[in-house]
């Protein structure tokens, strides 16, 4: 005699930039141990891995690809899902190195939002006829380890190149995907400063997820804490 067949519910996140709808179920003990696991690992590629692997096994959407949504969409997911399978509200304590004390707060991950840069274009004009057009940072980041295996520097330049979406000028539109990593580089290098410059531009200001605790510590001053990465909050048991 086979166990019964669990049912779950459904969920319907709206998945931005795009905000499309999806469907979704809770994570599952299968889910939250592939979550312990990595984080025993102490390795943050593991991590973020499984992550991105928690989000992928949750999808009961044929049209969701996880591969195709910028990081910033992964994680608010992710927090999403967090929040419906262990509990909306979790716990972060903060140290005021004013007064020296140590405060908690309960976030509500359904208050989490994206915070998106005003008047930022990812169109960069290198001159009248040629430039480069940008994309946000891919979910498949998060297990790209020879990504994730730079520092410094270099993390930021190969940043960048996995940011390159086109590449135009007068008379064609490259596709940076045809092109490989040591193509990119050179291009990048061989690019003025101020072009360069609005590159970073672009690169300093991508959305993120965003949440504000506002308090008053034991001095009474007003304090504010803005969250704006996924390692902001707590998201493991």
């Amino acid at each position: 005699m086979a166990l019964p067949k669990i049912q779950y519910q459904t969920i319907l996140i709206k998945v931005p930039p795009a905000n499309k709808e999806y469907t979704f179920r809770p994570m599952l003990v299968k889910e939250e141990k592939l979550l312990l696991m990595a984080k025993t690992s102490e390795d943050d590629t593991d991590i973020l891995s499984s992550i991105k692997q928690v989000v992928n096994n949750c999808s009961l959407d044929d049209k969701f690809d996880v591969d195709n949504i910028p990081l910033f969409a992964l994680e608010y997911v992710f927090l999403k899902l967090r929040g419906v399978s262990i509990g909306d509200q979790v716990k972060v304590s903060y140290k005021d190195y004013e007064d020296e004390s140590v405060y908690d707060f309960i976030i509500p991950l359904n208050k989490v939002e994206i915070k998106y840069p005003e008047n930022m274009n990812n169109k960069i004009a290198i001159s009248s006829t040629a430039g480069i057009i940008m994309k946000y940072p891919p979910a498949t980041l998060y297990d790209d380890k020879e990504f994730l295996a730079t520092v410094g520097d270099d993390s930021f330049y190969n940043l960048i190149i996995r940011c390159i979406d086109k590449v135009y000028d007068a008379e064609n539109l490259y596709e940076a995907k045809d092109f490989d990593d040591k193509d990119l580089l050179e291009f990048i290098e061989l690019l003025d400063i101020k072009s360069f410059d609005l590159i970073k531009n672009f690169m300093e200001n991508l959305p993120k997820l965003y949440y504000k605790i506002e308090y008053k510590n034991k001095k009474e001053n007003n304090r504010t804490i803005e969250l704006v990465s996924l390692s902001d909050f707590f998201i493991l048991r």
